[in-house]
């Protein structure tokens, strides 16, 4: 176990690039085992949740190699092995596996996902679907159990938006007989990235990005080559960084168009934001106002970047509130960064900040992914020394953070725990 350690108040300037979606990558992963020849994944993360997904697909018979960015999955020796618990409890896109095995096998035990503390998260929406193809799902001590004799294409229409419940439905359905709608459909982007793989191994996926997503089933998958979107909330994340302790800097290997509603909030601060093609450049920002924001799904604002942004918000003049309409659970950051001398609250569904603040250097923890991400940007904004715990749920999405922010003159370092601390965290 680990710490981070942060002295605060340096300004940061040059170049940070931008790695693979998260959040595509923790799909297209599971997404390999409907192929029938190797499938190889280009700009892959190195991050601990890929991590754990190649040691789920070697338990399944999976031959994975992951070097310098190219994940290459050989699924030919994979078989229907049970997956009650052990990794699968690490990590809330193990659910993935349930759709995939089930196009692939049409059989799945797979143990209920953890992953990040962010209050309930059911998964009704993508049994739901199963179902609607055919599948019988059964809970059984803690495990789903998914059996089918035959997937056929249905009409399935999401009572609530989910990315999840999309891309499950979708990876179960392109082997299934006939065609599946799915209505409501969400439309964020690592939609379109999991649905190009799958096309590109043969799938025959049209309306993915819109409302309604189509799929005439087909008999064989093959292996590809794909190369995975640039991550749009690690991008936000630098990019909120560049506003708070920035002295220019230049965000590589984005996608702007994803960015649009983060962009707008920032140009709404007074941050400067200049637009590339590949590229977007955040000056130094002077006077923040003060803004109200609220998470929605793509394209509104990401409800991963709400936690980021909150700490930005310390430096605007006069009172913001941001509201999580998708995580209500999503403020465990508000307390640590009280600690650090923000003045702010949290009222049912928002959180009020007023500002500004001067953040001072203190001890805090990480609860989830993204408050780590809140955390550290606000070490780098403090006075003087943090240190933040709870690194395990950082290294979950941001891979070589210490390095990247290195090269842009930041005073940070990672160091062993010592028994004080360790005592700190197990006390609360």
């Amino acid at each position: 176990m680990e710490k981070l350690k942060i002295v605060g108040g340096r300004p940061l300037r040059g170049t940070i690039k931008v790695d693979g979606a998260k959040n595509s990558a923790v799909a297209l992963v599971p997404a390999t085992i409907l192929a029938e020849s190797p499938v190889t994944i280009e700009g892959m993360p190195d991050i601990s949740d890929i991590h754990i997904l190649k040691g789920l697909l070697e338990e399944i018979g999976g031959r994975v190699t992951f070097r310098d960015g190219e994940m290459v999955v050989d699924p030919t020796s994979m078989v229907a092995m049970p997956l009650p618990n052990g990794k699968v409890k690490k990590l809330r896109a193990s659910y993935y596996l349930m759709g995939a095995m089930l196009g692939k096998f049409k059989k799945a035990v797979i143990g209920l996902p953890g992953g990040c503390h962010l209050g309930p998260r059911p998964i009704d929406q993508h049994i739901k679907g199963f179902e609607a193809l055919g599948a019988e799902v059964t809970n059984e001590q803690g495990a789903i159990y998914l059996r089918a004799n035959e997937l056929r294409g249905a009409r399935i229409y999401l009572d609530v938006v989910s990315v999840g419940a999309t891309i499950n439905i979708m990876l179960a359905a392109v082997k299934a007989k006939g065609q599946t709608v799915i209505e409501n459909a969400a439309k964020e982007p690592e939609i379109i990235d999991v649905a190009t793989l799958l096309n590109n191994m043969g799938a025959k996926i049209k309306g993915a990005g819109t409302d309604i997503i189509r799929i005439e089933g087909v008999d064989k998958l093959d292996g590809c080559r794909h190369t995975i979107i640039p991550d749009r909330i690690e991008a936000g994340t630098f990019m909120i960084l560049a506003a708070a302790a920035g002295d220019g800097i230049v965000i590589d290997n984005v996608i702007p168009l994803h960015l649009e509603s983060l962009t707008a909030k920032l140009r709404e601060m007074n941050v400067p934001v200049e637009i590339g093609d590949d590229k977007i450049f955040v000056g130094k920002a002077e006077k923040l106002k003060a803004v109200d924001v609220k998470t929605l799904v793509y394209p509104g604002f990401p409800t991963d970047l709400q936690q980021p942004f909150t700490s930005l918000l310390t430096k605007a003049e006069g009172s913001s509130i941001v509201t999580d309409t998708i995580y209500s659970a999503r403020f465990k950051h508000i307390d640590e960064l009280r600690r650090m001398n923000a003045i702010m609250k949290v009222e049912g569904r928002s959180a009020v900040i007023n500002g500004p603040v001067r953040l001072q250097g203190a001890k805090v923890k990480a609860s989830d992914l993204r408050a780590g991400a809140a955390l550290v940007i606000a070490g780098l904004m403090a006075e003087g020394l943090t240190e933040v715990t709870g690194l395990e749920h950082i290294d979950r999405g941001y891979s070589m953070l210490v390095e990247k922010l290195r090269l842009l003159g930041a005073d940070l370092w990672r160091e062993g725990l010592s028994e004080e601390d360790i005592g700190q965290i197990k006390s609360g």
